[in-house]
């Protein structure tokens, strides 16, 4: 993109995903574009007051299937990257066509494993636990009509740890959300990855090469270590081209 991009985001909830993205457009990603809106669908969303705190414009929708008005919303805002940070509600077609190739969502999860519709929060690392699966991770896909189903752009693991309850789980699936979703977000809107007309996805993400390199042992971990900065030198292609 030659101007600066100019990113939307959705949220249900507390929006610490959200609070990765706005920390990470104020850093290492400035050059890129900055979030202008936010959106929820529930008014006490702590992402609406996370957004407020950083001065950025926010919205309830109060009809979030009305489709046709999200997209005028957005256009009124100029938004012309849309990321879903915790958000549960299914996206219109409406704004899945306007945007195409625009909109990317997170998934606390290895998609297409425990994807689709009543598969969010401690729902999905309760069925990865019950099921016995020894690697779990997160997803960032472009979004498309049904739920969890669009091309994937980047994939990271999680492994399942002896001990592990949901909310253990859930607490260090979350902590790679708040890094992988960043990175995502500023190479969709920045152009270096895309969603092209064969339906795929094209580019290069700029993450460490290795699971087990020091910048992702966090993953590894319980607790709530602070998180090593991401090394930008390295770059890794996360995804069959």
């Amino acid at each position: 993109m030659t101007s600066r991009a100019r990113l939307g985001v959705l949220a249900s909830g507390g929006g610490s995903n959200l609070q990765a993205l706005l920390d990470h457009f104020a850093g290492p990603a400035q050059s890129v574009g900055d979030i202008v809106w936010v959106g929820a669908d529930k008014p006490d969303a702590g992402a609406l007051m996370r957004a407020r705190s950083h001065g950025v414009a926010t919205e309830v929708l109060t009809t979030p299937s009305d489709g046709e008005g999200l997209v005028r919303t957005l256009q009124d805002a100029r938004v012309d990257t849309l990321v879903l940070a915790g958000y549960l509600k299914l996206l219109p077609a409406e704004v899945v066509r306007a945007f195409r190739g625009r909109v990317l969502n997170v998934h606390p999860a290895l998609l297409p494993a425990f994807g689709g519709p009543g598969m969010y929060g401690q729902r999905i690392h309760r069925a990865v636990l019950e099921h016995g699966a020894t690697v779990t991770g997160v997803t960032v896909h472009f979004v498309d009509e049904v739920y969890d189903r669009g091309p994937i752009i980047a994939q990271w693991p999680v492994p399942v740890l002896p001990g592990d309850t949901p909310a253990l789980l859930a607490a260090r699936v979350l902590r790679v959300e708040h890094q992988l979703l960043p990175l995502c977000a500023a190479a969709v809107a920045s152009g270096a990855v895309l969603l092209g007309d064969d339906n795929r996805v094209h580019g290069e993400l700029p993450v460490p090469v290795s699971p087990a390199a020091p910048e992702w042992q966090f993953a590894l971990t319980p607790d709530d270590t602070t998180l090593p900065a991401l090394l930008p030198g390295h770059v890794a292609r996360l995804f069959p081209r």
